[in-house]
């Protein structure tokens, strides 16, 4: 039997699930107004900010009996999220927002070319803790949420977003706008429709193009270029590979720009001259044991291979020489074993971990995070905050940063000194 509730109950459920998810956005709102401290941008979450901020650092003046926030510790607050080790640029040109952020790949990659980033969004708790330690700035939470949306400001001129990938309800329809409701896409192109930057730049899995018949990314085209009123060029296939660092991975990128902006052509970035290989981004210092195969899991994916391979099958582990690429690192499945190294560098075999058997004598071993991080293009000085499982969960999931950053730069060619 349903649980009966009165509708004062039911309105006082919604206040405090309203209240909790606030709660959630409070650090958004301080990072993201602290970040635009000293522009214009500042005003959009000031009121917010302002009441939480007096939350934490206000003190009491009693001879005047008023309330004051403490010069000493918004300056102190300043500085928690500028001495981070990707700041804004301080001399910006632009100014982009980061939906689906993740670890701000997308972030990263436009701040390199001079761009401030004003709004960002992720939900995920563990990736947001690795974007505050190298951004200094919380993302927002749930991006379907309208007054989460409400804290986007106006007048920005990039939307980045590596959204996900959802199939709509178009049997038999035309495949418009109304069409993409109740998935994560329309939800962007409301945030498209309703502040209209310049350009936008969309990420996604290759497998885009086919999903749903092909569908899903027709009905994507549709609304940018019919119902928003976009020039969006024929998305391409861009291999990570191609731009600077040693994996295999494919994915669609979607760009777009403002109709009224007359901009009528698009060209994608040529691939880099120079290829590199694992070599150039393989630890330098002896990894640690724990990252070693034991023999047993080692003889259990020979196994599984082998019996894989009867059946005609390319399934398995795999194993990357120095002087090759590696395949595309993903979560879940066989996205670490897809990509194991020979490091014959290990010297003592004592298991530091539980495992069954021992450590293998082929100096066979999973990539470190770090590692993972380099296949992506992040530098070193980027802060790993995180445990090792949820590391290679955001770095899997991230996008390539020099292949964003070689589209973003011809994006931002043809909008640059357009008002």
């Amino acid at each position: 039997m349903k649980e009966k509730i009165s509708i004062d109950e039911f309105d006082g459920k919604k206040f405090k699930i309203r209240f909790i998810e606030e709660e959630d956005n409070k650090k958004a709102v301080l990072t993201h107004y602290l970040h635009n401290y000293n522009n214009g941008v500042k005003e959009h979450f000031e009121e917010a900010a302002t009441e939480y901020l007096k939350q934490i650092i206000e003190y009491k003046n009693e001879e005047d009996n008023i309330n004051i926030v403490s010069d000493i510790a918004l300056q102190q607050l300043l500085f928690e999220v500028e001495d981070v080790p990707f700041p804004t640029p301080k001399n910006y040109s632009f100014k982009f927002i980061d939906l689906f952020a993740g670890i701000g790949g997308f972030r990263l990659a436009l701040q390199n070319l001079g761009g401030k980033c004003v709004f960002t969004s992720e939900w995920d708790e563990n990736a947001k803790k690795t974007y505050r330690a190298n951004f200094g700035e919380v993302p927002f939470g749930d991006i379907t949420k309208e007054y989460t949306k409400n804290y986007i400001p106006e007048n920005f001129d990039v939307l980045c977003a590596g959204f996900p990938c959802q199939a709509f309800s178009i049997a038999g329809k035309r495949g418009g706008f109304e069409d993409t409701r109740g998935t994560l896409f329309f939800d962007v192109a409301e945030i498209i429709k309703k502040r209209r930057p310049k350009a936008i730049f969309l990420e996604n899995v290759k497998g885009l193009r086919n999903h749903n018949g092909g569908k899903t990314l027709a009905t994507i085209l549709n609304v940018l270029r019919n119902d928003l009123d976009y020039y969006v060029p024929e998305p391409q296939i861009v291999n990570a590979k191609n731009f600077g660092v040693p994996q295999n991975r494919e994915r669609i990128y979607i760009v777009g720009f403002r109709k009224n902006l007359g901009i009528d052509s698009f060209t994608y970035p040529e691939p880099f001259k120079d290829k590199v290989s694992f070599k150039k981004i393989k630890e330098k210092k002896i990894v640690p044991t724990k990252y070693y195969l034991s023999t047993q899991y080692l003889q259990t994916l020979i196994n599984h291979k082998e019996r894989h391979e009867s059946k005609g099958n390319g399934f398995g582990y795999a194993i990357i020489g120095d002087e090759e690429i590696s395949n595309a690192i993903v979560v879940g499945g066989m996205g670490r074993e897809r990509n194991l190294v020979i490091d014959k560098r290990i010297t003592d075999f004592t298991p530091t971990t539980h495992i069954k058997g021992e450590v293998n004598r082929e100096g066979i071993r999973k990539m470190t995070p770090r590692e993972w991080a380099r296949l992506q293009g992040f530098p070193d000085n980027y802060i790993i905050p995180v445990a090792d499982a949820s590391a290679y969960k955001q770095f899997g999931n991230s996008v390539a940063v020099p292949a964003i950053q070689a589209t973003a730069e011809q994006i931002l060619k043809l909008i640059t000194n357009i008002e």
